[in-house]
């Protein structure tokens, strides 16, 4: 068996685009995946068809080899679009590898160590009542897990002292509103550049218990996030806009980090991820994957959670709702805010390519945050 072609589907499900990479065989199967839209998307796509000139008629069981001559064949040390280009190809020959040998991807990886995948939903809201009525409306559904913005909105142009309140305010209501036995999780989206600005957000935060705090600084900036590690008494999260082992271990060794955040479409693909996975586990860390996009991220995500013991907890979006219900066959199931692990063979999850023409992707234009005095501020 040989692959024959690679293609790409990008589609826009209302809440920004989902790039999906098809590997075919001269056999007739094929392989799903998904690739990061790291933004220019259409650039991630050109690269995916880059790309597939050194895959063409290669053996797609060989997926360690594939790996190595798309990320070595680069001429300097890939960033987002390269990584997210891979791990759109590889996420998919693992699909096609489990269809080959008709089993789920997680047998592949070593077999299950869990029954099922705990999962977190993200949750909005303006005002404290806002975010509080959130949270609650995802208990309602059966998750025992969220993740919020602990800041409050227009906070750009606020006094940081207000922006301290407001945060404290916020996590007093939704701490209030769901109980002790939920766990909330923090994201103040890497917004923050001043290493002693996020302590003392840490400190406004921490009578509520946070699960963890994620990308309370900028991820390039290690060594100040692990002091903040040190005295903050909050675990520490980040790891979603790092590739490669490589990028992981260098975290791990400046002891930057408590919970690893690869998203398995953008750090290099399923089997990169579990090499990051296993550098976590010998350091004695979890890993919980980033996991914001389409189905098939999320079907990827669920394979690697199943079979990797020191997986701590998943990202979710409902992707059985709206336009993301039309674009797949039959969304994975959740019961009790548990993602189910599918048993049919590769990822277990199938796309609906007919209707692809009606969401075609958009192009994307980042919105910024500015400043009171106008400069753009770091996101």
């Amino acid at each position: 068996m040989k692959i024959s072609d690679v293609l790409t589907y990008g589609v826009n499900m209302g809440d920004g685009n989902h790039i999906f990479v098809k590997v075919l065989t001269d056999e007739h199967l094929y392989g799903i995946g998904e690739a990061y839209r790291v933004g220019p998307d259409h650039a991630v796509e050109q690269t995916v068809h880059y790309l597939k000139d050194w895959v063409i008629g290669e053996d797609p069981t060989r997926i360690e080899h594939l790996w190595r001559l798309m990320y070595n064949g680069s001429r300097f040390p890939g960033g987002s679009m390269l990584n997210a280009a891979i791990s759109g190809i590889e996420t998919a020959l693992w699909d096609l590898k489990g269809k080959i040998h008709n089993t789920p991807v997680y047998q592949l990886l070593g077999g299950r160590c869990r029954d099922r995948v705990r999962a977190y939903l993200g949750t909005g809201g303006g005002t404290p009542a806002a975010c509080a009525e959130a949270a609650l409306n995802a208990v309602r559904q059966g998750f025992t897990a969220i993740k919020m913005q602990p800041m409050p909105p227009g906070r750009e142009t606020m006094p940081w002292g207000s922006v301290l309140k407001g945060a404290a305010q916020r996590l007093e209501a939704v701490r209030r509103a769901v109980g002790d036995d939920v766990e909330i999780g923090l994201d103040p989206h890497a917004q923050i550049f001043e290493p002693v600005r996020a302590w003392e957000l840490s400190e406004a935060v921490r009578p509520y218990r946070p699960m963890f705090f994620e990308e309370p600084l900028r991820p390039e900036n290690m060594e100040a996030m692990a002091q903040l590690r040190a005295k903050a008494g909050i675990p520490i999260a980040t790891g979603e806009m790092l590739y490669t082992k490589y990028e992981f271990r260098d975290l791990i060794a400046a002891g930057a980090v408590d919970i690893l955040q690869p998203d398995l479409v953008l750090c290099g693909g399923l089997m990169e991820g579990k090499k990051i996975a296993a550098l976590a586990e010998a350091n004695y860390l979890t890993v919980a994957p980033h996991n914001p996009l389409g189905p098939v991220s999320t079907a990827v995500a669920v394979h690697f959670a199943a079979s990797t013991p020191n997986f701590l907890i998943l990202e979710y979006r409902i992707d059985s709702r709206g336009p993301a219900r039309q674009l797949i066959r039959k969304p994975l199931d959740l019961v009790d805010g548990h993602v189910q692990i599918p048993e049919t063979p590769g990822l277990g999850i199938e796309l609906n390519e007919e209707a692809f023409p009606d969401h075609p992707l958009a192009n994307w234009h980042r919105t910024f945050i500015r400043e009171a005095d106008g400069n753009i501020g770091y996101q």
